[in-house]
């Protein structure tokens, strides 16, 4: 026969299991309790989720560790298009371009509709100077998706690399109006790249004026003006007679633009 000792301890633990882990609120039935479980319960649950290689690889990639990037993203399943497209972003980002080129053609025997993909093997192409062929691979994007700003971006950039800038110009025109601020956005290690390398900084810039001159945003022209003089753009008398930049003729700004003295960055 069980001491009362004992008796009196087993009964204060019982008791104090119930007020713990088995009371119910008054008048709830079992069902009711368990639908009012707060957030938090499934937080903690999604929580316990084990993170991908996957995830694991893109904040490696976030943090700029991409041959640590490659190294987790080869153990995610490897017929998997938006894999292979971001282990060419990663080799891309290291200038290993024969690399990054055989991950993006993989990716696009896989999906032979990946955009981005597709756009980024036309970067590949751009940064070795091959603009014949990053234009093709541009355009061959935009026909999956006509409406990527960041893609006619790129085609225009090519354009420019190629000194069309009438064409270039055009392009630049689509892409701000599908995204006003599509030259604003910063290098991310997302699945498409927007190519910003360009050998003529000055005139580029001065082209990008004009462009937001053209849109009416009359805040970034003058940005991007002010940025092509500082880097050595020497025809203000260009500047002067530009009709983009009519509207902007009678501003303050403009005319303290053009005014002041650079010193080339």
């Amino acid at each position: 026969m069980l001491s009362s000792h004992i008796l009196t301890r087993s009964f204060a633990l019982i008791t104090a299991l119930s007020a713990v882990g088995f009371a119910q609120p008054a008048g709830n039935s079992f069902a009711e309790t368990r639908s009012q479980v707060p957030p938090n319960g499934q937080q903690r649950a999604e929580a316990a989720q084990p993170i991908t290689p996957e995830v694991r690889a893109d904040i490696l990639m976030a943090r700029k560790m991409f041959r640590e990037a490659i190294d987790m993203y080869r153990q995610a399943p490897e017929n998997n298009p938006v894999i292979q497209n971001k282990i060419g972003i990663a080799y891309h980002q290291l200038v290993e371009m024969d690399q990054a080129r055989k991950h993006y053609a993989r990716a696009v025997k896989m999906k032979a509709d990946y955009a981005e993909a597709i756009n980024n093997l036309g970067t590949t192409y751009y940064a070795q100077k091959n603009y014949r062929k990053a234009i093709t691979h541009y355009k061959r994007a935009l026909k999956v998706t006509p409406n990527a700003a960041s893609i006619h971006s790129n085609l225009g950039t090519a354009y420019f690399a190629r000194r069309n800038y009438k064409a270039a110009m055009e392009e630049y025109q689509i892409a701000m109006k599908l995204d006003p601020d599509v030259f604003e956005h910063r290098g991310s290690h997302g699945v498409l790249l927007q190519e910003r390398s360009v050998e003529e900084r000055a005139k580029f810039h001065f082209y990008l004026a004009k462009s937001y001159a053209k849109a009416g945003n009359s805040e970034r022209a003058l940005l991007y003006l002010r940025k092509a003089l500082e880097e050595g753009f020497k025809e203000k008398q260009k500047v002067m007679e530009e009709p983009d930049f009519a509207a902007l003729r009678d501003l303050p700004e403009f005319q303290q633009i053009l005014a002041a003295e650079y010193k080339v960055l």
